[in-house]
């Protein structure tokens, strides 16, 4: 295949964030012709940086059944034959088993089809770590209300109830009693399709409650050699619900604990049968040692990638985009400091007037990005999912607590009203 600067790369739909927008704009600026390939493609224009990547950074946009490893191929057989493509990726956990099919099909580099199988669907993934003696939460597939409830007495009290191929901590719920797990495999249950418009698989995931703390390992594997960039802090909201609330790159836990995920997480991810690019495997560090949460087969997503290029100075998204084009990834590390990110949300639901505090929050010294996702106007309620979030800052330092505290200190700043004039707090 051709890696030629106008080369083509496409990327089949991403994640609905600034981040998701990323990997165009690394790949135009590698040279390459970039595509979308999205079933909608407008979804994306709320996104903030949006309208500047749309008019700088893609070059076509092509509105496809991005569902169908059919119709995406289809969509791509022009330039590949005329030679051109180049590569073909997506960052979003809906699509990633369909771009594996399609990469394999093309003959380009990417994530072998089983393994990106694996990774999309917990179900999948929690057996392959189980076989492999990796230390998994106990969890069951349940597929009726009885199921459900057994389940959960089997694991005890609180639980876990989740769907099996979603993203973005939707429907995960912490289940306290019998009324909340027959609730929440109702609610999950009841949907017979995802987020994005894909089969869910029947029933719901009833899982053991893990104790303790988050974080994740990011890593990537190229040349046969993966390399570990770092552990990430994670900052989780109040249940019932996962939303994730924060990151702190590189962590600022000891080097044994750190060790002992980075480990973990290697374990998992050949259990998997993770075998090309980035991946991006949340722990809990439990008071028995280090537990899977999830393995995904792509890079981190939120605004994990900018922590990683202000503390180390690798572009996740570019070295990525080099990959999935063939070319080697430079993941060299140029500096050495540290970057927080801390996520807006509402105490309450309405009808949105302003944010005040934006000025405010960016005058705090460090502070590098303060973005809103969210317009006077909209209906905000309280996060159930990190897509309800309503904005974010990042901050750097030259230590994990100069960035948190910096973070921390705007985020503070920021304080959303409602139409009445009603403080979220």
């Amino acid at each position: 295949m051709s890696s030629s600067p106008r080369g083509v790369l496409a990327v089949v739909e991403t994640q609905l964030s600034n981040f998701g927008l990323t990997p165009l704009r690394a790949a135009h600026e590698l040279g390459f012709h970039t595509v979308l390939l999205s079933n909608e493609p407008d979804r994306y224009r709320v996104v903030s940086v949006a309208e500047e990547i749309f008019a700088k950074h893609v070059d076509d946009i092509i509105e496809t059944d991005t569902n169908s490893v059919d119709a995406v191929v289809a969509a791509l057989e022009p330039f590949h034959t005329e030679g051109r493509l180049s590569g073909v990726m997506t960052v979003t956990d809906y699509n990633l088993p369909i771009v594996a099919e399609v990469a394999a099909r093309f003959g380009l580099p990417g994530l072998s089809p089983q393994a990106a199988r694996n990774c999309r669907d917990k179900l999948l993934m929690r057996r392959a770590c189980q076989a492999a003696g990796v230390a998994v939460p106990g969890f069951h597939q349940a597929t009726s209300e009885d199921d459900a409830l057994a389940a959960a007495d089997r694991f005890g009290y609180p639980c876990v109830v989740k769907p099996m191929t979603e993203s973005a901590s939707i429907g995960v719920t912490l289940c306290r009693t019998p009324a909340d797990v027959l609730a929440a495999y109702r609610d999950i249950s009841s949907r017979p399709t995802d987020f994005r418009g894909q089969p869910r698989r029947p029933g719901a995931l009833v899982e053991e409650y893990l104790v303790g703390y988050e974080v994740s390992v990011e890593s990537v594997l190229a040349d046969g050699e993966r390399r570990v960039l770092g552990v990430t802090d994670k900052a989780l909201g109040s249940h019932p619900s996962f939303v994730e609330m924060g990151d702190t790159f590189p962590s600022m836990l000891s080097a044994a604990v750190r060790e002992q995920c980075t480990e973990l997480a290697v374990r998992a991810l050949e259990a998997v049968g993770h075998d090309f690019g980035a991946a991006h495997v949340e722990v809990k560090v439990t008071a028995d040692g280090p537990r899977i949460v999830e393995v995904n087969g792509r890079m981190p997503g939120a605004e994990i990638t900018q922590l990683i290029r202000e503390a180390t100075g690798v572009y996740l998204q570019r070295e990525c985009v080099r990959l999935h084009a063939g070319q080697t990834a430079d993941l060299t590390f140029t500096h050495s400091r540290a970057a927080a990110s801390r996520y807006l949300a509402a105490h309450r639901a309405g009808t949105l007037d302003r944010i005040d505090g934006v000025d405010l929050a960016r005058r705090i010294p460090g502070v590098i990005e303060v973005d809103l996702e969210v317009h006077p106007g909209d209906q905000v309620r309280p996060a159930e999912s990190n897509l309800d979030l309503l904005g974010y800052v990042v901050a750097v330092g030259d230590t994990t607590g100069d960035a948190v505290r910096r973070a921390e200190s705007a985020l503070g700043q920021l304080t959303p009203l409602f139409d009445a004039g009603g403080e979220s707090r």
